[in-house]
């Protein structure tokens, strides 16, 4: 293969390929290889020299806890996204499963008529719960949902305007 490409070895091909500014002749100076238990007990040890600090990101962001059983059956569980191999359309289709049996169970423990789940971004995420409020609700408690959002929600998906425009939706009232 070097030889139809014109070169003579492999250092060749590099020198041809890599720009002069960036190639280097020195060797690499890389520590002794690990086994697999003796790095992770090395990574282990890296780890632990971390600090946690709080988090202040603010407005909207609390910590949760997710349970070990819903994180072992739900979260880890291949069952939930895939019956035999990951092709989208069966990760897609687990996904939407976990979704509304999330939203089945926000209802049942709450006693709502309807509760929204979804994997997309916050503002998006507003935005469609923000679309189902307006579906099924007056224009009147769109605003009103609307003015009790956090301010990047409102400011980042324009929840503002989408509570203006209700015209669009069909809502006269």
């Amino acid at each position: 293969m070097l030889s139809v490409m014109g070169h003579a070895s492999v250092d060749d091909l590099v020198r041809s390929t890599v720009p002069e500014a960036i190639l280097s002749s020195d060797r690499l100076q890389l520590p002794e290889a690990m086994s697999e238990s003796a790095y992770l007990d090395h990574i282990d040890a890296i780890a632990a020299e971390n600090k946690l600090f709080r988090n202040y990101i603010g407005m909207g962001y609390h910590s949760t806890e997710v349970p070990s059983v819903i994180r072992r059956n739900v979260l880890e569980n291949p069952g939930w996204y895939t019956a035999y191999t990951p092709y989208q359309a069966e990760i897609a289709q687990g996904r939407l499963e976990a979704l509304m049996n999330f939203q089945t169970v926000v209802c049942d423990l709450t006693g709502m008529e309807m509760a929204n789940a979804s994997l997309l971004d916050e503002a998006t995420a507003a935005a469609e719960a923000m679309t189902m409020l307006f579906n099924s609700r007056s224009r009147k408690a769109v605003k009103a949902g609307v003015n009790r959002l956090w301010p990047q929600m409102r400011s980042s998906s324009d929840l503002g305007r989408f509570a203006e425009s209700s015209a669009s939706f069909g809502h006269t009232d």
